[in-house]
């Protein structure tokens, strides 16, 4: 510390410069007062009189908020400098005769005139030595008191005309940056091309007027601050020294340090230990400002800048490219969000347009097929700042310090942008914490969003980071080609090791692959089918079997083709992994209802089985099952049920009697002779699958309870609705206490229990159950789920069947509004749905709405399921029913004659749709007056009947009241009394006195007796 003395007053006239560093209560903050510059000058004349020093403040430094006794109340204490000579200590404010522009302060001399003052100094070993203030004291290694000229800077010019979508952060940052308060600090940080350096230019140019000094300076390396600070040295004092840079960088400090209201701008600084020394030095004065891709540890306040809104972006590229056109605005939205609303990168895009002149589609074509050469092309911007050089930049310093890192980027730039799971990419790191320091690491680059369990890149730098730099000069070594290719073979096997087993029914696992599947989509969409590996083909194929048993089966069946174009490449046709691939494509499209497809490759894939595994291989019994059921779906009963039969031989010759897939073969074969009408071969190979799975896998095993859901399926078919609705009774209840009440199969049991419930009419059971289901079922698969659509539906159809008309047509509308968005329009269950919504259109008397709907499945159903298909026969029995309820006969009945025959023929005389298509023909009939040709199809009908499904079903005792109801008509009342009796009785014991029939027949009978 060097101490001195001021001049006794003279009459010449002249100044000495002074300065003082206080803490005014003008300046208090929330955790405390801030320091206050107070700059000024002693006039030789009057500066030293009684014995104490006048400073005279300048003006620029006096505080806006005036405090209760003085605006500089707080301040006393201060130690006043001339030069670097400590020469008084203020201790009063003249503001009694002043504006605050004279502070008092008691000089160093008479201090040490005081005994106890010395004896202080002297416990710490001070011994003040006082020299002269004179011209001396302004030589250059110690004058901090020179005056900059107005608006000294050395500011860049703007990088880009345009600025957008940044006004209300600038302004923030100018309320936080007031030029009452000294010694504050703020840190930008953000992505590499978000806009920093831009933020902070426009700032300083902005508001340059409103300070002393203005300097920028390059923060990326030391070397630079130091050139950086040498020269605002060397512009202070008009460049007259020869000293070093470090000597001149050391003089600025001092300078910074002893005056206020400048700005010091710290550009690209790279982690705050670079500059940890210079913030501690100029805490206390001017205005720091940093940018920084480096977002954590910077102890001050940050900014993290977002990227641009949508509207901001498409702003951003139109003032650039200046274009007008609704359709280059369009595609300029889309070309911003292929950039993530990144400003750099829209600047590089902009310019790059408005150079070439290129439209902004043929610019995102460029950047489609072209990612490596667009994202480095300079044209219109500084080389330096394009988003591939900006990319090698920040993974140049990310991988000197973590290399983990940078195989990380890599790795996810494979995956979606968004919620990428941190347990997928958990196996690259050697432990949990290596892991977790790398992701913090990118975190604190801004490279990825970290958010809970999940993390997110933007989509601009996962084009960069999986693109190959392949230029021959200094190319970027973090993007070789090498690389990128074992960036990807990661990716593809952290995938493959998620995947969990059995995709469409393991339920378990399905929370794992709708977090996966995004990802799984990503990383087909971004790499070339040509380059798909056997490990993509598996990914492929899972993702296949997925999404078919979630519905979604457009997107099954792109994934499925590619899967086994993939297969084919790499192995040939009667490789198992092409068989299995081929297998999978046509459960996708049978599921899709496109049987037309579906069957041809079930049948390649049997015979390529049968030729190289034999007939009786276990994949060959599949493959003979997947075609019986193939031929079953297309109404094709006479090919499917040898084909089941022989599956079941089969099996039970190579497996024995109690293997699972024995009980599968029985159970397939079981539904097609249901299928067949055959009620009678069908329920006894049901009962019997079920004994032998009590056996053999116990009452809980979910096979044991399909097994007894199967069984109530067909004794409802069958009209034995009390056994039925108590099997199905007893296996909801186990389904709930053995799988849960969420699992699908769950959720099946219990709208087979309300369908059963339906059928027998009871309705106030019905309702609450199905309404249940489509809540749960909602909540469980999603709205969009195939079986969300079905318990949709089967709601509406039990609310109809209720009389809740408003509602039941509601619900149809919406369902068939679904299965065209979900399914398409010509998927079977899209054909479904607008019957199921033409019979409610009929209902509430809207026929002409209904008709429409009718034709309309009709001429779908013929174009694309053809004209034999059992939907397309139930189409046009639906269509005739229609016409004949409006009285519409003679084209009511053509529609029932033609599918009368090509039931008989396609199904059989026995088939429960045939003889539905006899009964509802002899009503037509007896409906024009044809009344001996209905009597004898009502006969045929009831003989049918008896003899198929016995003479307790309900179909059998409805059949019986339509005969008794077509004697009466033409006037034979010797029969039709007693075949109403007799109709009655059986409704009584089987259905009971509360069901609906019993009462019509009950109401008949009264009549015809009288």
């Amino acid at each position: 510390m060097r101490w001195g003395r001021l001049p006794q007053p003279s009459a010449s006239a002249g100044r000495i410069d002074c300065i003082a560093v206080g803490f005014p209560r003008s300046e208090s903050k929330t955790n405390g007062r801030d320091t206050k510059q107070i700059s000024g000058h002693v006039e030789t004349f009057t500066g030293l009189k009684s014995g104490l020093i006048t400073v005279y403040v300048n003006a620029v430094a006096n505080p806006s908020v005036p405090d209760a006794t003085s605006r500089w109340s707080g301040a006393s204490g201060a130690a006043l400098f001339c030069g670097d000579l400590l020469v008084g200590v203020l201790t009063d404010d003249r503001r009694r005769d002043y504006l605050a522009d004279q502070l008092v302060a008691v000089p160093v001399t008479s201090l040490t005139r005081l005994p106890g003052f010395m004896a202080a100094l002297g416990t710490v070993g001070v011994s003040p030595c006082l020299e002269d203030v004179g011209a001396s004291t302004g030589s250059y290694s110690s004058l901090y008191s020179v005056e900059p000229p107005p608006g000294l800077n050395n500011l860049p010019e703007l990088p880009s005309r345009v600025f957008v979508g940044r006004n209300e952060i600038l302004h923030e940052l100018a309320a936080e940056l007031t030029l009452d308060s000294q010694g504050v600090s703020r840190v930008i940080h953000g992505l590499g091309g978000v806009g920093k350096t831009t933020l902070a230019l426009h700032y300083a140019h902005r508001y340059l007027g409103k300070y002393r000094l203005v300097w920028w300076v390059r923060g990326d390396t030391p070397d630079l601050i130091s050139v950086d600070l040498a020269a605002l040295a060397r512009r202070l004092t008009g460049g007259n020294t020869d000293d070093t840079i470090a000597e001149a960088a050391d003089w600025a400090i001092g300078w910074l340090q002893t005056n206020s209201s400048w700005l010091l701008i710290f550009d690209n600084v790279e982690h705050p230990g670079a500059v940890e020394s210079l913030r501690g030095q100029l805490c206390h004065t001017g205005h720091l400002l940093l940018t920084t891709r480096y977002g954590v540890d910077w102890n001050s306040r940050t900014i993290n800048l977002p990227i641009l809104t949508d509207d901001d972006a498409l702003h951003f590229l139109i003032s650039f490219t200046g274009l007008i056109d609704v359709e280059d605005q369009f595609q300029a939205r889309e070309l911003a969000a292929e950039l993530g609303n990144l400003p750099l990168a829209l600047e590089q895009a902009g310019a790059f347009i408005a150079q070439s002149r290129f439209s902004v589609s043929e610019y995102r074509n460029l950047l489609q097929n072209y990612p490596a050469e667009t994202t480095d092309a300079s044209s219109g911007v500084n080389p330096e700042r394009t988003m591939a050089r900006i990319w090698q930049i920040t993974l140049d310093a990310l991988d000197s310090r973590t290399p983990l890192a940078v195989d990380i980027l890599r790795t996810a730039a494979w995956y979606a942008s968004t919620n990428i799971p941190r347990s997928l990419l958990a196996p690259l790191a050697d432990n949990p914490v290596q892991y977790a320091l790398a992701l913090g690491r990118l975190a604190a680059y801004n490279l990825i969003n970290l958010s809970g369990d999940a993390f997110g890149i933007h989509r601009l730098i996962q084009t960069i980071a999986r693109t190959p730099d392949r230029k021959s000069v200094e190319p970027d070594r973090h993007r070789t080609p090498a690389a990128i290719d074992v960036a990807l073979e990661r990716a593809v096997r952290l995938i493959v090791d998620a995947l969990p087993d059995n995709p469409e029914t393991n339920v378990v696992g399905w929370p794992v692959l709708r977090i996966i599947l995004p990802h799984i989509e990503h990383l087909v969409a971004v790499t070339d089918p040509i380059r798909d590996t056997e490990e993509i083909s598996l990914i492929l194929a899972s993702a296949t079997r997925y999404l078919r048993g979630q519905g979604q089966l457009n997107q099954a069946i792109a994934y499925g083709k590619r899967s086994f174009d993939a297969a084919i490449r790499l192995h040939g046709h009667d490789h198992p992994s092409s068989l299995t691939s081929c297998s999978n494509l046509a459960a996708a499209f049978r599921a899709a209802g496109d049987l037309d497809r579906a069957i041809p490759l079930y049948e390649q894939t049997l015979a390529q089985r049968e030729r190289m595994l034999g007939t009786v291989h276990p994949e060959t019994l599949a493959s003979r099952n997947n075609l019986a059921g193939a031929f079953l779906a297309a109404g094709n009963l006479e090919q499917a049920i040898p084909l089941h039969e022989q599956a079941m031989r089969d099996s039970i010759r190579l497996l024995g009697g109690d293997h699972p897939d024995v009980f599968a073969a029985r159970n397939n074969l079981a539904y097609a002779y249901q299928a067949a009408g055959d009620l009678n071969g069908a329920i006894p190979l049901y009962e019997q699958n079920l004994t032998d799975a009590m056996r053999v896998l116990g009452t809980d095993h979910p096979n044991t309870l399909a097994g007894r859901s199967n069984l109530a399926g067909v004794l409802r078919v069958a009209g034995e609705w009390g056994r039925a609705i108590s099997l199905y009774e007893q296996t909801l209840s186990d389904s709930v206490r053995v799988l849960g009440a969420d699992h699908p199969n769950t959720l099946a049991g219990r709208s087979n229990l309300a369908g059963s419930l339906w059928a027998a009419g009871d309705l106030n059971r019905a309702v609450p159950l199905y309404e249940q289901n489509l809540a749960d079922t909602v909540r469980v698969l999603g709205a969009d789920h195939a079986g969300a659509l079905i318990c949709r539906s089967n709601l509406a159809g039990v609310l109809r069947a209720a009389g809740d008309l408003d509602r039941a047509v509601s619900l149809y509308e919406q369902s068939l509004s679904d299965a065209i968005r979900v399914l398409g329009a010509d998927h079977p269950g899209t054909l479904a749905s607008q019957t199921n919504l033409a019979y409610a259109y009929r209902a509430v008397g809207n026929t002409d709405a209904a008709i429409s709907l009718y034709e309309q499945t009709l001429n779908d159903s013929l174009r694309v399921l053809g004209d034999s298909h059992p939907d397309t026969l139930a189409a046009r029995n639906s269509l005739a029913s229609a016409y004949e309820s409006i009285g519409n006969l003679d084209r009511a009945i053509a529609l029932y004659e033609r599918n009368f025959v090509d039931l008989s023929r396609a199904l059989g005389s026995d088939h429960a749709d045939t003889l539905t298509a006899c009964n509802n023909l002899a009503y037509s009939y007896h409906a024009v007056g044809y009344l001996g040709r209905a009597v004898e199809l009502y006969e045929q009908n009831l003989v049918d009947r008896t003899r198929t499904l016995g003479p307790d079903h309900p179909s059998t005792i409805i059949a019986r009241n339509n005969l008794a109801h077509a004697y009466s008509e033409v006037g034979d009342l010797d029969r039709a009394v007693p075949m109403y009796e007799r109709a009655l009785s059986d409704s009584l014991r089987v259905l009971g006195p509360a069901h609906r029939l019993t009462h019509s027949i009950q109401e008949i009978l009264a009549g015809e007796r009288k």
